[in-house]
C-alpha cells in the first residue's frame, strides 16, 4: 500500500476520492492501493527546554543561554493529535511507500517532515507538489510525483527558521523577564516579533514628538489655472507677505508647456502580502483575516496556493490562460476583451527566472458557490487583478506648465485619463468619492511659450503633519522591505529576499503583539502601548531590534532553500548572537 499524508482532514477527502481510497477508517480512507491520512496542521513541535534538561524549566538567568547540543522534537500534547499521530506512525511502518501530501511550501514540508522524523519513517518517500486543489491538478501532480530529496532544502530551511525562533525566543523573553519585568510579568522577545513592535514603537515616538508648524506657500492664478511657487515653504508670515507684494503689479509668463502621452502599467498578479494589502485598504480586513479568507478559497478549489511571494507566473502557464478566463463566468463583461485576441506573454507577467516554488495567487476557473461575503470581496480582488493583468494599458496625458513672475518661477500640472484600459475592470467597485476625484482631475487649458499677462497672486497657509500610524496595509508593506518606504513594485519585488517574516508567518505575527498588549488598534491605525514601547525601550540591543538585520537573516534563509548557505553556519551565528545579547544585558559586555 502506498501512504498519502495529507495536511488537513478536508484536503484528504479530495485526494482519497481521486484515488479511489473510499473507505472510511479510523483517521484514514483505504481502496485502490492507496491508504490517505492527514494531520491537522502541526502534529510535532521542537521540545521544550525542560525536555532537554529538568532543571531548564525554572527561568534562572544563571541557565542563560540556553542551547541544546542537538535540537529534538516531540509530538504536540493533545489526545486527538496523539491519537492521530498514532495512526500515522503505524501506517509509516506497514506501507511499502510515503507519498507527502503536504501544502507545497516550507511550512507544510516541514509539517510533514517533523511527523515522518518522529514516526521513524524508513520507506521511500515521494513528493506531491501542486499549486492548486482542483482534481486536474491534483491527477496531474500524482502523474508527476517527486523525489522527497529535491526538497531537503526547503526542509533545511524552514527547520533552521523554527530553531532560530526558538533559540531567540526561549532566551530572549527569559532574559529580559528575569533582568527586567515587574513581578507575574512576561517580556515577550522574539526573532520577527521584536524588529516588527520597534518599527511601530519607533513611528510613535516619531508621532508623539511631533510638533506641528504653520507654513506659508505663493500661489497665483493665471488663466484660470493655480501655479505654485517653486521655492521652500516659509515660515514666517511677515516674509509670505513680502513675498506676495513683490508679485503684484508683475505681469506673469509662460516659460515652458509640456504635453506627454504616458501610460500607467497594469496591476501585478497578487503575491499574499499585497492582497492582504488591498484587503485591507478595501474592505478593513486583518491580514489574518485575508490569510484565512484567501486559504479557504485554495481548499474550496477556487484559487490556487496562496503564501506565496511572487507577482509572476511560470511560463508554462501562458496557453492555460484562456481556458481560466473564460471559467469567470461572473466576469464576462471583462473577459470578452481580453478573450477577442491572442494573450500577449509579456515578460512583466510570466518569467520563470522570478518563480520558484509557486506563482502568484489567480483564480482556478472554477465558478464559486457557498462562499461566505468576506470570502467572496478576496475572491473578487484577485479575480479582477487577474484579468485587470491581461488588459490594455491605462493611457494618460501628463501636462507641466512652468512660468514666471520677474525672478520667481512657478509649475502647475495636470492629468487626463486618454484610454482607461485596466482601470475599467475596477470602475464598478470605485466609490463615488473616487469617481469624483477622477473626473475632477486638473485638464489645463493650451499655453503658449512666451505668453504672459495678468494674474492674481495670493498666500497659502498650511500646517506640518504628524506622520501618519502604521496600518496593516503599510506595516506588511514595511515588513516586506525590512522597514524602507519603497513605492516601486519591481525594485520593492528584488527587496522581498530581506524582509521581515514571510508572507504565510506576518499575519501571525502581527496578531501576536496584539494578543500580548503590545499594539492596539484605533479604526485602521496601528498603536503601540504603553506596555510595548517599553519593551523596546529595554531593549538596548540592535540586533534584536533592527528589521534591516532580521531581514539579512531572512536572506541567509531563502539561500538555505536554493542550497547556497550551510543550516550549521546558520546555527552558529545564531548561537553566537544569543550569547552576545546575554552577556551584554547581564554583564554589560
Amino acid at each position: 500500500m502506498k501512504l498519502c499524508i495529507a495536511e488537513k482532514p478536508s484536503v484528504a477527502r479530495d485526494l482519497a476520492k481521486i484515488l479511489g481510497a473510499s473507505t472510511k477508517k479510523d483517521g484514514y480512507f483505504e481502496g485502490n492501493g492507496y491508504w490517505v491520512s492527514w494531520t491537522f496542521g502541526h502534529l510535532c513541535t521542537l521540545k521544550e527546554p525542560e525536555d532537554y534538561n529538568p532543571v531548564w524549566k525554572q527561568w534562572r538567568v544563571e541557565d542563560l543561554p540556553i542551547v541544546p547540543d542537538s535540537f529534538g522534537i516531540k509530538v504536540i500534547s493533545n489526545d486527538g493529535v496523539k491519537k492521530q499521530f498514532e495512526v500515522i506512525k503505524q501506517l509509516v511502518a506497514s506501507c511499502e511507500e510515503v507519498i507527502n501530501c503536504g501544502d507545497a511550501g516550507q511550512e507544510g514540508e516541514l509539517i510533514q517532515r517533523w511527523v515522518l522524523l518522529k514516526a521513524s519513517c524508513k520507506k521511500p518517500v515521494k513528493r506531491l507538489w501542486i499549486s492548486s486543489l482542483t482534481d486536474e491538478a491534483i491527477k496531474e501532480g500524482f502523474s508527476k510525483l517527486k523525489n522527497a530529496s529535491e526538497f531537503d532544502n526547503l526542509f533545511a530551511a524552514g527547520n533552521s527558521r523554527a530553531i532560530g525562533d526558538w533559540i531567540l525566543g526561549i532566551n530572549g523573553t527569559r532574559l529580559y523577564t528575569k533582568k527586567f519585568a515587574a513581578p507575574k510579568m512576561i517580556l515577550s522577545v522574539g526573532r520577527v516579533q521584536t524588529p516588527t513592535l520597534a518599527m511601530i514603537v519607533q513611528r510613535q515616538k516619531e508621532i508623539n514628538a511631533f510638533k506641528s508648524e504653520v507654513y506659508w506657500e505663493l500661489k497665483t492664478v493665471y488663466r484660470n489655472t493655480e501655479f505654485l511657487c517653486q521655492i521652500d515653504r516659509l515660515k514666517s508670515e511677515e516674509r509670505a507677505q513680502k513675498g506676495l507684494d513683490y508679485l503684484k503689479g508683475k505681469p506673469f509668463e509662460v516659460t515652458s508647456f509640456e504635453q506627454k502621452e504616458g501610460k500607467e502599467g497594469n496591476p501585478r498578479l497578487y503575491d499574499l502580502t499585497s492582497l492582504q494589502v488591498d484587503g485591507n485598504k478595501r474592505y478593513g480586513f486583518s491580514a489574518d483575516d485575508t490569510l484565512k479568507h484567501v486559504q479557504s478559497l485554495y481548499e474550496k478549489k477556487l484559487v490556487t496556493y496562496p503564501r506565496v511571494d511572487t507577482t509572476y507566473l511560470s511560463e508554462d502557464l501562458h496557453p492555460k490562460i484562456p481556458n481560466t478566463l473564460r471559467g469567470l463566468k461572473d466576469y464576462e463583461r471583462f473577459t470578452a476583451q481580453v478573450l477577442s485576441q491572442p494573450i500577449p506573454k509579456t515578460k512583466s507577467i510570466f518569467d520563470n527566472t522570478k518563480v520558484t516554488d509557486h506563482h502568484a495567487i489567480i483564480p482556478t476557473g472554477i465558478l464559486p458557490s457557498g462562499i461566505s461575503p468576506d470570502e467572496q470581496k478576496i475572491y473578487d480582488l484577485i479575480a479582477r487583478r487577474f484579468i485587470a493583468a491581461f488588459y490594455p494599458e491605462c493611457k494618460v496625458s501628463n501636462t507641466t506648465v512652468m512660468g514666471k513672475v520677474d525672478q520667481l518661477n512657478f509649475k502647475a500640472t495636470g492629468k487626463q485619463i486618454l484610454d482607461k484600459g485596466w482601470r475599467l475592470v475596477y470602475e464598478d467597485m470605485e466609490s463615488k468619492a473616487a469617481k469624483k476625484e477622477e473626473a475632477e482631475e486638473k485638464v489645463l487649458p493650451i499655453f503658449t511659450e512666451g505668453e504672459s499677462g495678468e494674474h492674481e497672486p495670493m498666500l497659502h497657509q498650511g500646517k506640518t503633519t504628524a506622520p501618519k500610524p502604521y496600518t496593516e496595509a503599510t506595516l506588511l508593506r514595511a515588513m516586506e522591505t525590512a522597514g524602507k518606504f519603497v513605492e516601486n513594485e519591481e525594485m520593492r519585488e528584488s527587496m522581498k529576499e530581506n524582509g521581515i517574516g514571510r508572507p504565510s508567518t506576518r499575519s501571525a505575527i502581527i496578531e501576536t503583539l496584539f494578543k500580548r498588549g503590545y499594539i492596539e488598534k484605533k479604526k485602521k491605525n496601528l498603536l503601540a502601548t504603553s506596555t510595548g514601547m517599553d519593551l523596546i525601550n529595554t531593549i538596548k540591543n540592535d540586533l534584536l531590534k533592527s528589521p534591516e538585520l532580521t531581514g539579512q537573516w531572512e536572506h541567509k534563509l531563502r539561500k538555505m532553500e536554493r542550497g547556497d548557505y550551510n543550516p550549521q553556519e546558520f546555527k552558529q551565528e545564531l548561537f553566537k548572537m544569543v550569547r552576545e545579547i546575554t552577556d551584554e544585558v547581564l554583564f554589560g559586555n
